[in-house]
């Protein structure tokens, strides 16, 4: 029996290197265990879609005959993003499905978003999958499934031109896709609506040969923002890997982060919905916080992770949602899952009714001062324990929030300590209303970390 690595089954999904730790022997006994875990759970059906990376096509044939063989029906999307598979779900109504990608990891990564119900599995149900590994193989069944393709892509691209009709403002957009998957599908899209779009790095190429596809990551947006402000375009669209994380540079060409397009959002959306609630993940700013209050809606701060907002959202029936790494949820007028391409068109919307930019929109917030999100190397065994410090310093003397690691309010401003669900590594954020307080709070932070070292430049 093969044996797969423990830390491959991450929070979220499950991640690994192409040859050494993902290969025809791993990617069949991970493939028995989610044919077992679907059958589990009552699904007969499943959705199988994979992104442009090269392996992904020969995981995908290998899973469909592994699924098939275990009395599971697959129905192949092909190459898609993540919210087409996620969009098929809904309109197929086919509650199962495996998502191949390694996302914006380099180019020898691969892995697999499981698909159950609304949302994809997190937490213990990937380590159910884990042990189901584990556990040995399953004979095939007698009765075989049924195998079908279906091309979601142009079903999925009209209903996004159905959904969104932009103002009378003609938008010039500068789109990367990172040579990603949504290279197949998103430029169509936006050219439906925009005066002009240039596109950079928008064919489909598993090598990344010019940036790997994380728009979060301002180098791999300074491209974009370059055109936009030497060519007088209005905004840069930047599209990760599977197409479910978004980057945006606005019009002087500086990263807007996930945080202040949801403030965006929420403008438009409250003063639709009163009083709905948003949820808002630990490292979001607490402008965010105050313009949703000041807009009538209930803020709630959640912790950080796709698949938990997801969940949470619907717990709360919460009409909006997003995290500052670009997973953004609209679910007024769409299905509240993460979607780029949507929550970008849902943006062009915005500035098309309107004779403001988005640095203009964004110009009556208070001025604060804030880290980027700070990594900071912890063995994985010692991460938790160096958060639960800090958690006892900080909560002993602040008033704290400690649903994700601990975010205490001090000198007018807050800071962030919290473990990361996806490596060995401590986040670490701070904000305040003034450099003067931004240090005072940089500097308890440091106290409830000690001895480590936290590199804030």
């Amino acid at each position: 029996m093969v044996h797969l690595q423990p830390h491959m089954f991450r929070q979220y999904d499950i991640r690994g290197v192409v040859g050494s730790e993902l290969n025809d022997e791993t990617v069949t006994q991970l493939s028995k265990a989610f044919a077992f875990y679907f059958l589990q759970k009552g699904s007969r059906r499943v959705l199988i879609g994979q992104d442009n990376r090269t392996s992904s096509d020969p995981f995908a044939e290998l899973m469909t005959s592994v699924f098939l063989a275990s009395g599971l029906s697959v129905v192949k999307l092909g190459t898609v993003t993540t919210p087409m598979l996620y969009f098929a779900s809904r309109v197929l109504e086919i509650e199962a499905g495996i998502m191949i990608t390694a996302s914006h990891n380099p180019k020898d990564y691969n892995g697999f978003k499981v698909l159950l119900g609304p949302s994809t599995i997190y937490g213990e149900e990937i380590q159910a999958i884990y042990r189901l590994c584990e556990e040995g193989d399953w004979a095939p069944q007698a009765h075989k499934g049924h195998e079908e393709s279906v091309d979601i892509q142009p079903q999925y691209r009209d209903y996004l031109w159905q959904s969104v009709n932009l103002g009378p403002k003609k938008l010039k957009v500068v789109l990367d896709c990172g040579n990603g998957t949504a290279s197949l599908s998103s430029p169509e899209i936006f050219k439906h609506y925009a005066g002009e779009v240039k596109e950079l790095y928008c064919t489909s190429d598993p090598d990344f040969p010019n940036h790997f596809p994380d728009p979060t990551k301002v180098a791999n947006m300074q491209e974009a923002a370059d055109w936009v402000v030497q060519k007088g375009f209005d905004l840069a669209i930047g599209l990760d890997g599977d197409g479910d994380r978004l980057g945006v540079a606005d019009d002087r060409g500086n990263m807007v982060w996930g945080d202040m397009l949801m403030v965006l959002y929420a403008r438009e959306i409250l003063a639709k919905h009163p009083g709905e609630t948003v949820l808002v993940e630990v490292k979001c700013s607490q402008l965010l916080v105050d313009e949703i209050r000041k807009l009538g809606g209930k803020p709630v701060i959640y912790k950080t992770g796709h698949s938990l907002i997801k969940a949470k959202m619907r717990e709360l029936d919460a009409i909006l949602a997003g995290e500052m790494s670009g997973h953004l949820f609209l679910k007024d007028e769409y299905f509240g899952f993460d979607d780029a391409t949507y929550a970008a068109l849902r943006l062009m919307r915005i500035l098309s009714n309107t004779d403001q930019s988005i640095s203009q929109l964004l110009s009556d917030l208070p001025k604060v001062f804030s880290t980027p999100e700070i990594r900071v190397h912890v063995p994985e065994k010692e991460k938790l324990q160096k958060v639960e410090q800090a958690v006892q310093y900080l909560s002993s003397r602040f008033e704290s929030l400690t649903i994700d690691g601990v975010r205490a309010v001090m000198h007018g401003g807050w800071g962030l300590v919290r473990a990361s669900n996806t490596g060995p590594e401590l986040i670490i954020r701070a904000e305040g209303p003034s450099p003067e307080a931004l240090d005072h709070i940089k500097k308890e932070l440091e106290l409830s970390l000690r001895p480590l070292i936290i590199p804030w430049e």
